[in-house]
């Protein structure tokens, strides 16, 4: 089962991601924050990191950054709803996916699947 990690520090947006997520067949572990998503990171056990950028502590591109030294098989999404903040994400972490908010759960699973359509993953159980 492929499992996501999300890091996201609004509690309404993370909850309705991780549910979308889960009722479409993904395993989610979902943080509030880009250092509480570190340890997670770190144990190296995640296919995809679904993160803001915008979040205090650490943003999400520090995170990805981190999670592209320690755990380089782990896939990259972006959410964000600023535009100038995109635009940075692009140019540090430029193998990563961008969602732009606002968006439909159903483009986001869609995103999603496509990252593991040619890799023989599934999400099912």
């Amino acid at each position: 089962m492929i499992r996501i990690l999300l890091a996201e520090d609004d509690d309404v947006m993370r909850e309705y991601l991780a549910r979308a997520l889960t009722g479409a067949g993904y395993h989610v572990t979902s943080v509030d924050r880009g250092t509480a998503a570190v340890p997670y990171i770190d144990s190296g056990t995640f296919d995809l990191l679904l993160s803001d950028i915008v979040m205090p502590e650490m943003d999400g591109i520090e995170l990805a950054q981190h999670t592209a030294r320690v755990a380089p098989h782990t896939q990259v999404m972006f959410i964000t709803g600023f535009a100038a903040v995109s635009l940075r994400a692009e140019e540090n972490v430029p193998q990563a996916k961008l969602l732009s908010k606002p968006f439909h759960l159903k483009d986001l699973v869609r995103e999603v699947d496509s990252l593991f359509a040619d890799t023989g993953q599934s999400h099912q159980q």
